[in-house]
This record gives C-alpha cells, sequence and structure tokens, in this order.
C-alpha cells in the first residue's frame, strides 16, 4: 500500500548555504534507498526558531513530499536523529484524502468481489 509522507528538517545555522545543499542531497539518498520516491522539494530557507533549540536561535528549514510503500520510513528517520548537522525532523504520514488532492497517490477503486 503507497502511503504518502511530509518530512520537514531543520538543519544547524553552523551549516554554510554552499553546504546545505548537499544536506539535502543526502537525505533525498535516504529517502530512495528505502524504498521511497520524493514528489517535491521545498527550501523554506533560513528561519528564526520561535525558542532556543541546543544553544541556537535559527536554522534552515526543508520540506519533502514522499511517496512511499515502507512504513514510517524507520531507517531515514534513525539515520536524521544521528545527523549532527540536523537540529530537527519531524515526518507526518498525509491522511488519504489529502494525499489524494495533492496527487501523491491516486484514487482507489474497490476490488470486485468474485
Amino acid at each position: 500500500m503507497r502511503r504518502a509522507y511530509e518530512l520537514m528538517i531543520i538543519i544547524d545555522r553552523d551549516v554554510a548555504d554552499a553546504d546545505v545543499e548537499e544536506v539535502m542531497t543526502r537525505t533525498e539518498a535516504l529517502i530512495t534507498e528505502e524504498g521511497g520516491t520524493v514528489a517535491s522539494t521545498d527550501n523554506w530557507g533560513r528561519r528564526r526558531f520561535s525558542y532556543e533549540i541546543n544553544h541556537k536561535f535559527e536554522g534552515t528549514y526543508v520540506v519533502w513530499e514522499v511517496v512511499t510503500e515502507t512504513a514510517g520510513l524507520p531507517v531515514t528517520e534513525r539515520q536524521l536523529r544521528l545527523a549532527d548537522d540536523i537540529v530537527r525532523h519531524k515526518l507526518f504520514r498525509l491522511p488519504e484524502k489529502e494525499a489524494t488532492r495533492r496527487g501523491l497517490i491516486g484514487e482507489t477503486t474497490p476490488a470486485e468481489a468474485g
């Protein structure tokens, strides 16, 4: 069963702007190695946190829409948790209706009885 997710990461402010692309490429590679497909990438740029995280006040936000058969992308989440250059990450499973509205998954038709 195909599932749609939204993955957001916050890259440490100490990572140079040139290296942000490398972190994004590495994250996309983790997703594809686990069988996922990146539907879209949205780099929000550097933003200020609403509260201090690890003695830092800002970071670069990146959001991906991901479609995969793997439930929860456990390997990707583990690698993101261990990465020193990522301050926070969050993986959300999109509801079926929202994923269909965004065009990430198609309409499912019920199986015929027989």
